[in-house]
């Protein structure tokens, strides 16, 4: 999963946020849990207003699909998130 972070919040706050979704992947049971901060980057388009964020990847092991789509929905209700992506990546 690759999320950006909104960009108009001090460092502590970022990766307090990072780390919480952490745990939240962490309570799915998944296994071969890594959080990789990117840092600061330009977005190639405004996105609700930034033309910047921070970016994360975090990867993992899972076979539960519903821990999966509840990911996805705490990404998207989240307000410190301004743009994520979930990949599956292949064998």
């Amino acid at each position: 999963i690759m999320f950006i972070v909104r960009p108009n919040m001090d460092k502590a706050e970022i990766k307090k946020i990072a780390e919480d979704f952490k745990k939240e992947v962490t309570s799915t049971k998944a296994s071969d849990i890594k959080l990789e901060e990117m840092g600061q980057k330009e977005l190639a388009y405004k996105v609700k207003g930034f033309n910047n964020g921070y970016y994360y990847l975090l990867t993992f092991n899972t076979e539960n699909v519903s821990s999966i789509k509840n990911l996805d929905r705490y990404l998207s209700l989240s307000e410190n998130v301004i743009r994520h992506l979930i990949v599956k990546v292949g064998e």
